[in-house]
């Protein structure tokens, strides 16, 4: 049978042809070397930038080549999110600390007496809903307030920056990063070739990938995440005044992730490890808290900084402008029915209440566009706000009518207004009685497709970021870059990735091209932006690199995150029949009083007998339990239970791969033997001074009192990441 090439320049082996292939033929459509039209035929000169009123002003509705490709983008999934597809969720409250009605006029945060209800969706990005929690990959952070003015969306990230500066790119970035559309590989991961090749010709997105190969990738939980808001909004305060503010989530428990190696296992282990977490905690009564934040600019002050308030690659740095935390949010309840709320939660940017309102950042202004219309195909139609989780605690009334899917049953005649014969009723709403007004904005431009040249500088907050990481973090962020474009298989996308890298760091890009193989190619940043309209120079979209006035800020890396609680952690101790009870149980007791998570792990199910005849209750056996599920780990003493310990090579495992992944590991005296037992046991303290346990994270002793007290000591620090490099094991 003959045999036909699809494309000249494609890898895969030529297509055998039949009577289906064949059929299939006229619908296939090469782009080689063909110029870029609308869907009607239309010849596009500009697909990097919105229509707008000024290189800085609002993007218009009359953008029919944005409207069109955000539309079509928007439709591409169903019924899954495009974006945001695997998620967890859950109830709560908000109350604000103090009144803030000098900036804004929203109700729910000028009153602190108030209790507002929240619905919030904690999520990943790129995989689809049966994909793993525990991917390399941005978390989505939306809250949903209930409040009496109507419904206010917080549709955030754990991120404060983001990949692209216009919303007509969105569909370009979620195309690379998706699986590569000729085989549907790899899922829920940034690691393979589209990705690399568009990211490595986007200058604009260096800060955001500092963020995303950083640890803040790989959170050890939702309720250790921060949120972000992204965007630049506005206050307004009821006299009409202005302010610029950012908004913040501030997790109580702090900011804490889990190591590249471990995160690969426990997609293994436990593939809902996020989700699972979140519920079991709630269900616990441990409930997760966050403190919102707000840095807040007055209006004269827009470009008083070194970066555009506008553009959603740049954070304000909290040196800069500090953060207020003005109110605590609360979840405590999990939802009733996954697929009832959860899943069919709508959140929408544009749902703001009075007070507050919008800036011309044009990512938020597309943004305001796309999730109604997402929601129109993902959720069957216009009364999506009718499903329960996303109905308002107030009344709607207005004259929208039918529909798919309509609950609503209106009574009376008139569906319009004005109307005379019911007293044009629903009636309009003045300001001063809460009615919605948008800020009076001036706007005096001239309609072009154009970004903002200070929105040029690329590179200056990478630097930033890169520069504020300890040392542990650089390390990091190094080792995901290398795993990630070791993954990419063309070495030109590789050697222009490490271009780009040069611009942010030279030790950073030669670090990484060490590990590929490559030196690091010195390229211009006009080569370097494909992100040029049609008719543009290069050279006008290639802005240097701009020297920051801050060397570093301590709030980009986690090592400065709060370690003061072991709430909600998980130790595991390991035990066997013979285990010494009261080994066993004052630690446990002790952990527990803290607020810790404590599992008994035992070579098998049911019970273990001690040397003291007790029957103590199995949680998990070696088969099901992995040390990356828990925050650390305890050997308690007992000659028989040590014994059995000693000769389980999965117990020996766990603790290789614990003291591997740098957790807080502690002994009774009488259980050293089953650490001899693993490749680190040559690699322990000479010494267990209190000095020594904090900065070293492993303790043995036979005082049981100082012991519980130092070992909390170091889970409440989370990691020993210093342990990583010197103390490397096999595990």
């Amino acid at each position: 049978m003959a045999k036909k090439s699809v494309n000249n320049n494609s890898t895969k082996p030529a297509q055998v042809e039949n009577d289906k292939t064949t059929k299939l033929e006229e619908f296939v459509a090469d782009s080689t070397g063909q110029q870029m039209t609308t869907n009607h035929g239309v010849k596009i000169s500009d697909d990097q930038n919105s229509l707008k009123a000024g290189d800085r002003g609002a993007t218009l509705l009359e953008d029919f080549i944005l409207r069109e490709k955000i539309t079509h983008f928007d439709h591409e999934r169903i019924p899954e999110r495009v974006v945001h597809a695997r998620g967890s969720a859950a109830h709560g409250v908000f109350k604000v600390y103090e009144d803030m009605s000098e900036v804004t006029r929203a109700a729910f945060l000028c009153d602190p007496g108030a209790e507002t209800p929240v619905f919030v969706r904690f999520s990943t990005v790129a995989g689809s809903r049966g994909s793993t929690d525990l991917a390399r990959d941005v978390r989505g952070f939306a809250v949903k307030f209930y409040t009496q003015e109507g419904n206010f969306d917080l549709v955030g990230n754990n991120m404060p920056v983001f990949f692209i500066q216009d919303a007509i790119k969105f569909p370009d970035l979620i195309h690379a990063v998706k699986p590569e559309p000729d085989n549907e590989m790899p899922q829920a991961a940034s690691a393979h070739d589209t990705f690399w090749d568009f990211i490595s010709q986007l200058p604009e997105s260096a800060h955001m990938i500092m963020w995303a190969m950083s640890d803040r990738a790989l959170p050890r939980s939702y309720r250790m995440m921060e949120g972000f808001g992204v965007h630049t909004f506005r206050f307004v305060n009821a006299s009409g005044v202005a302010s610029f503010v950012k908004f913040h989530w501030k997790p109580l428990l702090g900011v804490h992730a889990v190591a590249w190696d471990e995160a690969q296992n426990i997609s293994g282990k436990d593939p809902d490890f996020h989700r699972r977490d979140l519920w079991d905690a709630i269900e616990a009564g441990a409930f997760p808290e966050w403190e919102l934040g707000v840095q807040i600019i007055p209006e004269e002050d827009e470009f008083k900084f070194e970066f555009d308030l506008l553009d959603s690659t740049k954070l304000i740095p909290e040196e800069l402008v500090p953060v207020q935390r003005i109110g605590k949010m609360t979840l405590n309840r999990n939802p009733d029915n996954f697929f009832s709320e959860t899943e069919q939660v709508a959140y929408h940017i544009g749902h703001v209440v009075p007070g507050i309102d919008f800036t011309n950042d044009p990512l938020l202004q597309g943004r305001l566009f796309s999730y109604t219309d997402t929601q129109l195909i993902r959720l069957g139609g216009p009364n999506f706000h009718e499903i329960p989780i996303n109905r308002p605690v107030i009344a709607v009334h207005n004259n929208q009518r039918d529909g798919y899917m309509r609950q609503t049953i209106n009574r009376g005649k008139t569906s319009y207004g004005p109307n005379a014969i019911a007293a044009n009723d629903p009636q309009q709403t003045a300001a001063a009685n809460g009615g919605f007004t948008s800020y009076n904005e001036r706007i005096d431009a001239r309609k072009i497709r154009a970004r903002s040249k200070s929105f040029f500088d690329h590179f200056s907050q990478a630097k930033l970021f890169f520069d504020s990481q300890s040392d542990p973090e650089k390390n990091h962020l190094i080792d995901a870059l290398c795993f990630e474009l070791g993954k990419v298989k063309m070495v030109p996308i590789r050697e222009r990735m490490l271009g780009v890298l040069a611009h942010i760091d030279k030790g950073l890009a030669a670090a990484v091209a060490y590990s590929l193989g490559l030196h690091v190619p010195e390229i211009p940043l006009a080569e370097i932006n494909g992100s040029v309209p049609a008719d543009a120079d290069p050279e006008d979209y290639a802005s240097e690199k701009k020297e920051g006035s801050l060397a570093k800020s301590e709030a980009l890396s986690m090592a400065n995150t709060i370690k003061d609680s072991i709430v909600t952690r998980k130790i595991a101790i390991l035990a066997a029949d013979g285990v010494d009870g009261k080994s066993l149980s004052t630690v446990k007791d002790a952990l527990v009083a803290k607020g810790a998570v404590v599992h008994i792990i035992a070579p098998k199910l049911g019970e273990i007998i001690s040397a003291e005849d007790q029957h103590i209750q199995v949680d998990e056996s070696f088969l099901t339990a992995a040390s990356v599920l828990y925050d650390a780990v305890y050997v308690p003493g007992g000659t028989n239970s040590v014994a059995s310990l000693e000769a389980e090579a999965n117990a020996v495992h766990f603790l290789n791969e614990a003291f591997k992944h740098c957790k807080a590991i502690a002994a009774d005296a009488a259980a050293i033997q089953v650490l001899e037992a693993g490749y680190f046991h040559k690699k322990l303290p000479a010494e267990y001074s209190a000095e020594t346990v904090l900065s070293e994270g492993i303790i043995v002793s036979d005082d049981l009192s100082a012991l519980t007290d130092l070992f909390a000591q170091m889970i409440a620090m989370h990691r020993f990441w210093d342990r990583e490099v010197p103390r490397k094991i096999p595990a």
